[in-house]
């Protein structure tokens, strides 16, 4: 239920439907004669697709977020395993042609390829099923050996966990297939603006794991003002953006983290 509920309350919540439902709004108020209300809704729209497209609110939301969480330094010298979370990979497309197309986060399992190889001992878990609610496609899990295969990576270190729908169910499922033991060392490789969500599930469901960010949209420089990117890039940092605070606080209040921001300390949720 609470997948399906931030599903539907997605398509809402993100610019581009609260913009058409704006629209729609405006055409609505019209039709009945409100003019005032229907140009206030109007310009709300122009609002909304304005400051998401064209300035550098995109870059502000999501900056706190990528710089959360850093990559161990040094890094450690041994690592039992590798938890990859899936997001990375075009599940419909895969699923209809039966290759292993990467999408905007694809740097995930790019990097697993890498840490694979400076990691060779390491089992490599990938956690990610069926997720979407209104397009079919193929678990990223699923996907994953295809592309790590013809990466180099020899399939018997895999792990496969394609039952998970949202980070929690990551979390929990994850633990469940590999018990960690005392004193292992675990990284979890996910997107930077997500690792802070990420973290808060894993230390919920009991897995201690090491952050190993990837996939940045921003270079953490970004000032108040126009934006530099183009529209479309800077709509869908604005989409991630809101998309990411709206869970870190629906996981806190569901009681799928232990604080709304986990911080990097052990015991910081």
């Amino acid at each position: 239920m609470f997948h399906l509920v931030s599903a539907i309350g997605w398509l809402f919540l993100q610019p581009l439907g609260l913009a058409m439902l704006l629209v729609a709004l405006s055409l609505l108020l019209a039709i009945l004669g409100w003019r005032r209300l229907s140009m206030t809704a109007g310009c709300l729209s122009f609002l909304v697709l304005f400051l998401s497209g064209w300035t550098t609110l995109g870059a502000l939301l999501l900056a706190p977020l990528e710089d959360r969480f850093r990559k161990p330094d040094p890094a450690p010298a041994t690592v039992a395993g590798i938890v990859v979370l899936g997001g990375g990979l075009e599940g419909s497309i895969n699923l209809a042609r039966g290759g292993h197309e990467l999408n905007a986060s694809g740097d995930r399992f790019v990097e697993a390829a890498i840490l694979a190889r400076r990691y060779p001992g390491a089992r490599i878990l990938i956690s990610g099923g069926q997720g979407a609610v209104f397009l079919n496609g193929e678990g990223d899990a699923d996907t994953a050996p295809r592309l790590l295969l013809a990466l180099g990576v020899d399939p018997a270190r895999l792990i496969i966990e394609n039952r998970s729908r949202d980070t929690f169910e990551n979390a929990v499922f994850s633990a469940r297939m590999v018990t960690p033991q005392s004193g292992e060392t675990w990284l979890l490789v996910t997107s930077a603006f997500h690792m802070p969500r990420a973290m808060g599930a894993f230390r919920k469901a009991g897995f201690p794991v090491t952050a190993w960010p990837v996939d940045y949209k921003t270079a953490g420089t970004e000032r108040p003002g126009l934006a530099e990117d183009n529209a479309l890039d800077s709509l869908r940092n604005v989409s991630v953006g809101i998309r990411e605070w709206i869970g870190l606080a629906a996981y806190y209040y569901a009681g799928r983290t232990g604080v709304f921001l986990p911080s990097p300390a052990p015991d910081g949720g």
